[in-house]
């Protein structure tokens, strides 16, 4: 019994010695020096890699470009949205319940905004259509800001929401607007042909679907709207929209709709990406 106390004692005694020995200074089993000359090593060592992470963060910002990335990796043909925002790309109301439809005015009106007369005559240019709006910087000297070419919303004629403010879907003949992704320096055509827009109803709904109307005449995406440089240099850029109207759509069933962008530069995504240059979306038109 009193063999284990005295065990106990000088385990206890053991433990106490490791942590501080007073005889020989030593703190965990190492001494001031020792201590110090490591948390010194750590020091440098930390200090080393926050350097060289700081050096390294330098010369990669200084291959950076404000204005341009420096690299680009995208597809060939960008991809495109509509308005107004349905939940999952799906356009449902009701013709004659009007709070079915209002949000889908509201997001429209909200969206077209920055797009009235007034304010593109003031912001943007009157730019000749059917050719690039080239502006190329001199050397080092940046052209910045770039100038945008008008789009004016009255293009967009009966689906403007002018004309008519429920831009048809108090009649049921809906209007979507549509609209491909900024990439910057994308040229989208040659020759003067500019990329257009074809909208049709996936082969189930073929004879659903009814006549449509574009807006602008032809479903045109103008080339003076190109090249698009970037969002920090050119700060009033508009993207240009194309307007599809559906005027006897059928009512009471869903239509799958597919509208695709048509270019004599732009590549069909095919089947590894089917989004490029293309959106599908569901229409329904209620008539209760």
């Amino acid at each position: 019994m009193s063999g284990s106390k005295e065990e106990d004692r000088k385990g206890s005694s053991e433990w106490r010695e490791f942590f501080w020995n007073p005889r020989t200074h030593e703190l965990l089993g190492r001494t001031a020096t020792s201590w110090g000359l490591i948390l010194l090593f750590y020091l440098v060592f930390y200090l080393f890699l926050a350097g060289m992470f700081t050096l390294t963060m330098y010369v990669m910002l200084l291959t950076l470009d404000d204005y341009k990335p420096t690299w680009q990796d995208r597809l060939a043909t960008p991809g495109m949205m509509i308005r107004p925002k349905g939940d999952q790309l799906e356009i449902t109301f009701s013709v004659s319940s009007t709070e079915t439809w209002d949000g889908f005015v509201d997001n429209l009106n909200s969206f077209l905004a920055p797009y009235n007369d007034s304010d593109q005559a003031q912001s943007n240019d009157n730019c000749p259509p059917d050719q690039y709006f080239i502006q190329e910087d001199s050397g080092e000297v940046r052209n910045n800001p770039k100038r945008s070419c008008q789009f004016n919303r009255t293009m967009l004629e009966e689906c403007s929401g002018i004309s008519d403010r429920f831009y048809g879907y108090s009649r049921g003949q809906p209007c979507v607007l549509l609209k491909l992704n900024r990439v910057i320096g994308l040229l989208p055509g040659k020759d003067g042909q500019s990329p257009y827009i074809t909208c049709g109803a996936k082969r189930e709904d073929s004879d659903k679907i009814g006549p449509l109307a574009y807006f602008p005449p032809n479903g045109t995406f103008n080339l003076m709207y190109y090249p698009y440089y970037g969002r920090r240099a050119q700060v009033n850029y508009t993207q240009p929209l194309v307007a599809v109207k559906f005027l006897n759509a059928s009512l009471n069933t869903d239509i799958n709709v597919e509208c695709k962008v048509t270019s004599n530069t732009l590549a069909d995504g095919g089947e590894r990406d089917k989004f490029a240059g293309r959106v599908s979306f569901k229409l329904r038109i209620n008539d209760n």
